[in-house]
Formats: structure tokens, sequence, C-alpha cells
């Protein structure tokens, strides 16, 4: 794919590396390098490109011609990675976003910008996705369902049709949310848990942790204890 913009990449953890990978195998964007404030500068390189201090990261790109992504997870309900998103827009860089080629989205989806869509999502028609929105692989986003700004959404959630999620919201890997239903600004919603009727804001919902039974796997299969099958 021919290279006709820079990116400069916020972070250098596994985020990063991930988006630094995608970004240069599967998109137009060309990765000059990567920043982090200066109190969480631990190296100066990264995959043989520069890591610069955020503080003055306008003095060694140009934010006419070097766009950024901030490849920030979910920490302190996603605050962090919109605190950087919004300072590096204040410095004059444009955001840019990525969606794989492997994806499904459909037409007339409504994409805000700074966006990370990973592969296998499925995004039906006339969804609306925020600003600053991370969909982790293998996602249904339903028809006519709206997520809103700075929320993430884990891998294999389903939200379905006409759904609402409320800004800055997380969604654990496995969540459900059923049809029609409303999801409150600030919601965690725990990994494997199904969300049946509209929420409020602020709210924690925990999945079911599975039972562990009384039985040893080896007893249940009947394997002798320190047999492993190796020839």
């Amino acid at each position: 794919m021919k290279k006709n913009r820079k990116i400069f990449i916020i972070g250098d953890s596994a985020f990063a590396e991930i988006a630094f990978e995608l970004f240069s195998h599967d998109s137009d964007y060309e990765v000059v390098g990567f920043s982090v404030e200066a109190g969480y500068l631990k190296q100066d390189h990264l995959f043989g490109l520069p890591v610069v201090p955020f503080e003055t990261i306008e003095t060694v790109f140009d934010p006419a011609e070097v766009e950024f992504y901030a490849a920030i997870t979910y920490g302190a309900m996603n605050r962090l990675r919109t605190r950087l998103y919004q300072a590096a827009k204040a410095k004059g860089f444009r955001p840019a976003s990525y969606v794989s080629s492997r994806a499904f989205v459909w037409r007339n989806v409504e994409m805000g910008e700074h966006c990370f869509i990973f592969e296998n999502n499925t995004v039906q028609p006339f969804c609306k996705i925020g600003d600053n929105v991370v969909l982790w692989s293998g996602n249904h986003i339903g028809h006519h369902s709206v997520i809103g700004d700075n929320c993430f959404v884990a891998s294999q959630v389903v939200i379905s049709g006409y759904c609402n999620i409320g800004r800055n919201t997380f969604l654990g890997v496995n969540a459900t949310v059923a049809n029609n239903v409303n999801l409150g600004a600030d919601n965690w919603i725990g990994m494997s848990a199904s969300i049946g009727k509209s929420t409020g804001d602020n709210l924690i919902f925990k999945g079911s942790q599975a039972e562990q039974a009384r039985l040893t796997a080896l007893r249940y299969f009947k394997v002798e204890e320190g047999v492993d099958g190796v020839a």
C-alpha cells in the first residue's frame, strides 16, 4: 500500500506496538515515531523510530505534515486516552483513525475522528460511532446503534440493534447488550456480563465467574495422576 501520509503514535505499550504494526502494514500511513509524556520516557527508540517527549512533540514533528494516534487503552475510564487525544489536537496535530481492511463497516455508518477498529468487527447499517472510540477484535455492533465518544469495546462483544452506549463506557470481553438498551455514561460492563435493560450513569456491572467443580479435571476424566500423554 502506498504511504502518502505520516503519523506518530502516542504511547509505547502493547497497544502502541500493535498500532505501529497495523498502521505500517494495513494503511496508507507511514509511522515516523512515538511519543510519551516526559515522566514516563523509558527508551529513546522503538522499532528503530524515535520516542519523543510529548511536551515538546511539535518541535520534532510538524503538525501541518504529521498526524497522530493515541494508542492508549481504557485507563481511568478512558480519560487518559481522551486527555492525550485532546492535548495533541490542541498542539495543532490532526487525529488519525484506523479501520482494519478485514472489518465489515457498512457504507452508511457515521464514524467520528480518532477511532480504531480492529479486524473482524461487524458494524451494521445506520450505526453511529463517536470520537475516540476503540473497537477491539471481533465485535458485533447492531443496526441503528450509537456508541458515544471515548468508549472502549473489548473483543467478542455483542451490541444489539437500536442500542445507545453512553460516553466513556467500557464493555469487557464477551459482554452482551440486548435490543433497544441505553447504557448510561461511564458504565463499566464486566467480562461476559449480559445487559437486558437500560442503565443509569456511573455504574459497574460484573459478569458471573464460572463455578469451580469439586472434582479435579484429571479425576473427572479418569486420568491417572502423573500420566502426561507424551509418548
